[in-house]
This record gives structure tokens, C-alpha cells and sequence, in this order.
């Protein structure tokens, strides 16, 4: 930790990470689809800086990456009084995806696209549809399920878009060089 704290290129990538999430999830808030007053399927990149920090720097950078960038983000353009619940979402998005990822990979430098899917799939399935949507139905009482269906299928379009995504921002050496000699130094 603090090694990836002190090293300048670390904490200058992580800094252009949460500036690209917080333009990502609320300038450009995504394509929206609503259902009786209730935004039901929300399609939008805003997780992908997030993921792409614990990608390449690690769990810890990903869930830094995640709170900053909600913090902020709330501090920049509040909607409602701050809720911690979805700072908790926004840190774990960047760190399940990179756990899930090292635990299926057999020490790949850049993991395939079948393993970012699976590492992605499962932290927005745990993020996105279940926490998130929990956290709307206790907090605001929206309904469950019908939030949970329009999560899983915003999820189901996003998941491969957001392993696509990243597999094309890991797959120059360069960059994945530069990210490893930034943490190491």
C-alpha cells in the first residue's frame, strides 16, 4: 500500500482514472430506460475507469479509484443527501473484478476475455444488481425485484461491453509496463 501510495505514476493514474469516472457517471450519465416514473435499465461506462484501476494497479488502487471518484463526484454535483451504501458499490467495483480475475487466471500478464468477463460479470452482479438494488429498496423503497431485473439486464449489455473495453486498454504492453513499473517504483 504504500508503495502504490508514494509512486507518483500510481497515484497520477489512479487521480485520471476518477477524473474519467466522475466526467463518465455524471456528465455523460448513460442511456436510461424508464418504466412507470422509475429508471429501469441504465446503460452507461462509469464503472469502467473503476475496474480498469484494480485491473491494472490492484484491488487496493480499484477501490481507492471507487471512493474518490464517488466522493468527489458527490461533492461536485450532489443528488440528495450522501449516501456511504453506494461509496461502498463504487470501492468494491474495482476491487471484486481484479480478486475474481486472480483466482481464475493462471498468471497471464494481460487476462483473456473470457477471464475479464468472468472477474467483471461477478463484481457488477454483486455490485450492480444485488447491492445496489438492496440498497434502493431499503433506502427509498423502490421495489425490489423490478429494480433487480432492470439492473441484471442493463448488466447483460454491460458486462461484455465493459470486458471489451478494458481487454483493449490492457492489451498494449506499454501501457501494462508502465502500470508495473509505476507500482513498483
Amino acid at each position: 500500500m504504500k508503495k502504490l501510495l508514494s509512486s507518483p505514476h500510481a497515484l497520477a493514474t489512479m487521480a485520471l482514472l476518477a477524473a474519467i469516472n466522475i466526467i463518465l457517471s455524471f456528465v455523460t450519465s448513460g442511456f436510461t430506460i424508464s418504466f412507470g416514473g422509475i429508471a429501469g435499465i441504465k446503460i452507461g461506462l462509469g464503472g469502467l475507469p473503476v475496474i480498469i484501476a484494480g485491473i491494472l494497479l490492484g484491488p487496493l488502487a480499484g477501490g481507492v479509484v471507487g471512493v474518490v471518484s464517488d466522493l468527489v463526484g458527490y461533492l461536485v454535483m450532489p443528488m440528495g443527501p450522501y449516501m456511504p451504501h453506494f461509496t461502498l458499490t463504487a470501492a468494491l467495483t474495482g476491487i471484486i473484478p481484479v480478486l475474481v480475475i486472480r483466482m481464475i487466471s493462471k498468471n497471464t500478464d494481460v487476462p483473456n476475455f473470457f477471464q475479464l468477463t468472468v472477474g467483471i460479470g461477478l463484481g457488477q452482479i454483486i455490485t450492480t444488481v444485488l447491492l445496489v438494488s438492496f440498497f434502493l429498496y431499503s433506502l427509498f423503497g423502490l421495489p425490489l425485484w423490478y429494480t433487480m431485473a432492470g439492473n441484471a439486464i442493463s448488466q447483460l449489455i454491460s458486462i461484455p461491453i465493459y470486458s471489451y473495453l478494458t481487454l483493449i486498454v490492457l492489451k498494449p504492453a506499454t501501457i501494462r509496463t508502465l502500470a508495473k513499473e509505476a507500482v513498483q517504483n
